[in-house]
């Protein structure tokens, strides 16, 4: 959930790897650094808890569900920003572009530097999190706050694994892809044909088929349209 910026046609070519809008800043690495840590924190007091109470059985369950809803919620905020506003919307704007940006040029995402990718989720998640680890001390609660918002802090990373060749990805994360543990490419593929309005979820994509059998964000899109006349892009012919 990053901002993938529309690069200029002059770095299409090797020097992108150079260029800094693909690069991680030392304020990129302090974020990601900071949203890790706020998340471990969370996980470690979800472990502790459980130990004292020498009750695992509802942590580990709440970590699954909080998995589940990770690639939910992905999909959902990845079918907002696809389709509703513009690159002035307030605050959103910027990853209102970039995503259209990737829709034109996706194999952008996969030459951002680690922190380059995913420093904007790990600032929206530090800010969830950090309350819970404040006022809670529960095991239930933090063992799904602490896998749910790690995964959605890291979904852009998955999401630019699923734009790599498995030549050139670790061979645990090709594993974990060709489990469905993690989106793949193949499942991925189809979401970058116009109009784009497919495949939304990309943290393992698992709701995916759901969501689209049953046609949830058509819905929703309909509703949209008849309640407030807002038509999504992907009811242009070109998906933008």
């Amino acid at each position: 959930m990053d901002n993938l910026e529309v690069l200029p046609a002059s770095t299409t070519s090797p020097p992108l790897l150079n260029d800094p809008r693909v690069l991680s800043s030392w304020s990129h690495r302090l974020w990601v650094a900071i949203g890790c840590t706020t998340v471990l924190i969370s996980l470690a007091k979800s472990m502790v808890a459980a130990a004292h109470s020498h009750i695992w059985l509802g942590p580990m369950l709440a970590g699954c569900v909080g998995y589940i809803l990770a690639d939910l919620f992905s999909g959902i905020y990845h079918w907002v920003i696809d389709n509703y506003g513009n690159a002035s919307t307030p605050f959103f704007g910027p990853q209102i572009k970039g995503f259209q940006g990737h829709h034109k040029e996706p194999w952008v995402i996969t030459k951002r530097q680690f922190a380059n990718n995913i420093h904007s989720s790990a600032l929206a998640i530090t800010f969830m999190v950090l309350p819970v680890n404040i006022l809670y001390n529960d095991p239930i609660i933090h063992g799904l706050v602490s896998v749910w918002f790690g995964c959605l802090m890291f979904s852009q990373q998955f999401h630019a694994w699923a734009h790599c060749p498995k030549s050139k990805l670790p061979p645990l994360v090709v594993a974990l892809q060709d489990a469905g543990v993690l989106l793949s490419r193949s499942q991925h593929a189809s979401h970058h044909r116009p109009p784009y309005n497919n495949n939304y979820c990309i943290v393992s994509g698992i709701w995916n088929k759901f969501m689209d059998d049953n046609k949830v964000f058509e819905a929703l899109e309909r509703f949209f349209f008849f309640q407030f006349g807002v038509q999504p892009r992907s009811w242009n012919e070109s998906g933008f």
